[in-house]
């Protein structure tokens, strides 16, 4: 554990952070990273701390092991839950997919192994998902006489489509990587042994860019998709107004005619 983690006293997760990058792990792999109570909250600690740092740009999410990225609810734990406890732990974690999708800080999802239930809830939160070739995917929530209670009703439909989310939810059935790269649930496909590398590459690239153009553009995208195109580009048109008037975009119109690489600042 890192004394990071340790400082936050986590148990079920590991922080990290290198640079401008934070790495959140998922380390139960004896039961394949279930999300249980305790590890939902470990996780809304680790990205409330990442939220917070101005000096981490970005986030890569993954799960310890090569069998699961997060195989789902701890079941155990929900077996006998009243009604009221179940809707607890269903804002429990619809709290969490929300603080991951509205960071204001690219998070990757590096997916391995299995994806299912709370772990493909957790994965669609993220910006963007890599998932190496042996992934699978998931809301067999259904199977256990409940349904997805993690965003999984929302986030899916928006990012397959109706139809294809639907026939997903409804039987319940696990696809591999590449079926989830047709379908769009994924976006980018590695093989095996590089995801993380991969999912590096990928968050350098963007963070690379202006911090504040980045976090708007995400909150842009996220508002937008949550009302009319009309509203939407009026969301969008308030926050190219702000990047317009940050040092940030004096420096990147700079740096392009003069022919230099750009240095942001994040102001």
């Amino acid at each position: 554990m890192s004394s990071l983690a340790s400082a936050l006293k986590l148990e079920n997760v590991v922080y990290d952070k290198k640079g401008p990058i934070a790495y959140v792990t998922l380390n139960r792999p004896k039961v394949m990273n279930a999300l249980n109570k305790a590890t939902i909250n470990e996780l809304r600690a680790a990205f409330q701390d990442a939220r917070d740092d101005s000096a981490v740009h970005g986030v890569i999410l993954t799960g310890a092991g090569e069998k699961a990225f997060a195989a789902g609810a701890d079941i155990a734990e929900i077996a006998n839950n009243t009604a009221v406890e179940a809707e607890e732990a269903t804002r429990r974690g619809q709290a969490l997919t929300d603080l991951i999708e509205n960071l204001g800080k690219p998070v990757i999802a590096a997916v391995n192994g299995f994806a299912l239930g709370g772990g493909c809830e957790l994965a669609m939160a993220c910006a963007i998902r890599v998932a190496a070739e042996s992934a699978k995917f998931g809301q067999p929530e259904v199977k256990l006489g409940v349904m997805p209670g993690y965003g999984g009703t929302q986030r899916l439909p928006r990012l397959v489509g109706r139809g294809r989310a639907l026939k997903l939810i409804l039987s319940g059935d696990i696809v591999d990587a590449a079926e989830a790269y047709r379908i769009g649930l994924v976006d980018e496909l590695v093989p095996d042994g590089h995801l993380i590398e991969s999912a590096e590459t990928v968050l350098k690239k963007i963070i690379a860019n202006a911090p504040i153009s980045v976090k708007y553009a995400l909150e842009a995208v996220n508002k937008g998709l949550e009302t009319s195109v009309a509203e939407g580009l009026l969301i969008e048109a308030a926050l190219f107004a702000v990047c317009a008037s940050t040092d940030d975009k004096k420096e990147g119109t700079s740096a392009f005619l003069e022919k230099r690489a750009p240095k942001f600042q994040g102001k």
